[in-house]
């Protein structure tokens, strides 16, 4: 499942940072000075990785369509959600982006993001574990690790950062690019099985369906056996999961262990 800043390279977001290939491309190349004299000296704080992150969020939350208060997905959302935003100590929001592609995606601010052909496949409780799994992947700090991870990529730090140890504010230009690259990193096999367990229980605390979780993992792998070549990019990104199916059933083995099968 790449629902989450994991498996996001979304058709819909690289329209709109297609025009900043070519400054991206600048950026990169003043950025060589940094990455040899000490770019691996710039540390991250939760705090650096927040402010980042909502940075990026914001810029997406501007180039796609967002639902609107009193849109039909919203109010499903707001109804099922809402009493999560504080969910583990966090600091969560929720929005719906109105796009084709088939995904969710959260970020180190607590920025959660469902895309409405995602909701419109899944049931209540399909959704409701599809993300408690992006919610874990924040608390596991694994959305921290992706900003750092995707802010060194694009060598979006000087040599007065480098050596300071201070993390840059991005430029309007930068922001673009360095939004992109964060919704391309990819979370490893391990961070994903994590927040597998973290949706797990996080569905077992709160008395919901928790076998929900693997339903929505079998229509994931419905999607891997799906032969349209017209797939979006999202959905064949999937690969980079583990196998849904065998995420179902790990799902399955666990419940029926907590007796919760019925």
């Amino acid at each position: 499942m790449r629902t989450s800043l994991s498996y996001l390279a979304l058709a819909g977001f690289l329209i709109f940072t297609a025009p900043i290939a070519s400054a991206q491309i600048k950026m990169n190349s003043k950025g060589i000075g940094a990455l040899g004299k000490g770019l691996k000296a710039v540390t991250f704080s939760d705090a650096d990785a927040a402010k980042l992150a909502s940075e990026a969020v914001a810029y997406m939350d501007t180039h796609n369509t967002v639902a609107g208060a009193n849109d039909p997905y919203t109010i499903r959302l707001k109804k099922l959600f809402s009493k999560h935003q504080s969910e583990g100590g966090l600091n969560l929001n929720f929005k719906v982006y109105k796009v084709s592609d088939i995904n969710a995606f959260a970020c180190a601010d607590g920025s959660v993001r469902v895309f409405s052909s995602l909701m419109d496949m899944m049931t209540d409780d399909e959704l409701l574990g599809i993300i408690g799994h992006e919610i874990g992947h924040v608390a596991n700090k694994d959305t921290r690790d992706a900003v750092r991870s995707a802010y060194k990529r694009e060598a979006l730090t000087d040599a007065a950062s480098s050596q300071s140890g201070v993390v840059n504010t991005l430029s309007e230009t930068q922001i673009g690019a360095f939004a992109s690259a964060l919704l391309e990193n990819k979370y490893s096999r391990k961070q994903e099985t994590e927040a597998d367990n973290y949706a797990y229980d996080f569905m077992k605390q709160h008395n919901y369906k928790v076998t929900a979780l693997a339903s929505a993992f079998n229509k994931f792998a419905d999607l891997d056996k799906s032969s349209n070549t017209k797939r979006s990019k999202s959905e064949k990104m999937l690969s980079s999961h583990p196998e849904s199916a065998d995420r179902a059933a790990k799902v399955l083995e666990k419940a029926k262990k907590d007796g919760l099968t019925k």
